[in-house]
């Protein structure tokens, strides 16, 4: 018997607003070049704050669906052939993640039982080059070289090369890349690098102390925090 429902999109309220103009543009009922009500107005008519009202202007600014001349957003005169309605790099965010917390927790819990003191040493060391205000290119080569360097101490080559290769699809991919560099979402990757460094100090202490619970427990926490903030704050 065939399953009766399908997955569940998370959305956030701004999603849901993003959503919801796009339909009204989709429709016809914003006519290309018909300025939006301003963003107060806006707040009250979906009853939400004003942050995720702007949230969602943002988001649909960088899809060219809308512009912003002075203090007025309107719709576009040649709408682009894109779907305004779903980010599918949101989307390839949350398929990396899931694939990820599959495998990466039980990598690291064969680390925590099988790494060798040289091996936590340099965890350890390398967590300590993580710190607030990296640029983002440094990080991603400081998070690269950490996560390797787990699955190294493993102890499967088979799995290691499993992760390897999920590795590879999230740092060489080009929706990870252009939502990380855009200039639009700095403040909010900035805020990711801060939080990953106090996380990948909480991993390599878990391993230090050889706690496998602590270690999932650590590696879990941090792949929800930086999935949550890339699909609710990044556009």
């Amino acid at each position: 018997m065939s399953e009766p429902f399908g997955q569940i999109e998370r959305r956030t309220v701004a999603d849901e607003i993003r959503h919801a103009i796009a339909e009204g543009i989709r429709n016809g009922r914003l006519r290309a070049g018909e300025v939006l009500p301003p963003e107060r107005e806006l707040a009250e008519q979906f009853g939400v704050a004003r942050t995720s009202v702007r949230e969602a202007i943002v988001g649909l600014s960088a899809l060219g669906v809308i512009e912003r001349t002075g203090n007025r957003v309107r719709v576009v005169e040649h709408l682009p052939s894109v779907d305004v309605d779903v980010d599918h790099r949101k989307t390839a965010v949350r398929d990396m993640f899931e694939t990820r917390r599959a495998i990466e927790v039980a990598v690291a819990e064969f680390a925590c039982c099988r790494a060798d003191d040289a091996q936590r040493s340099e965890l350890a060391e390398m967590a300590g080059g993580f710190r607030s205000g990296l640029d983002i290119a440094e990080f991603r080569r400081l998070d690269r070289a950490f996560h390797a360097a787990i699955a190294d101490a493993c102890g499967n080559r088979v799995l290691a090369e499993v992760y390897s290769k999920v590795l590879d699809a999230l740092f060489h991919s080009g929706e990870f890349e252009s939502l990380l560099t855009d200039d639009v979402n700095a403040e909010a990757v900035a805020e990711i690098i801060d939080e990953s460094a106090r996380a990948h100090e909480a991993i390599a202490t878990a391993m230090a102390e050889g706690s496998v619970t602590g270690v999932a427990a650590a590696v879990t926490a941090h792949l929800d925090q930086v999935e949550s903030r890339m699909i609710e704050k990044l556009v």
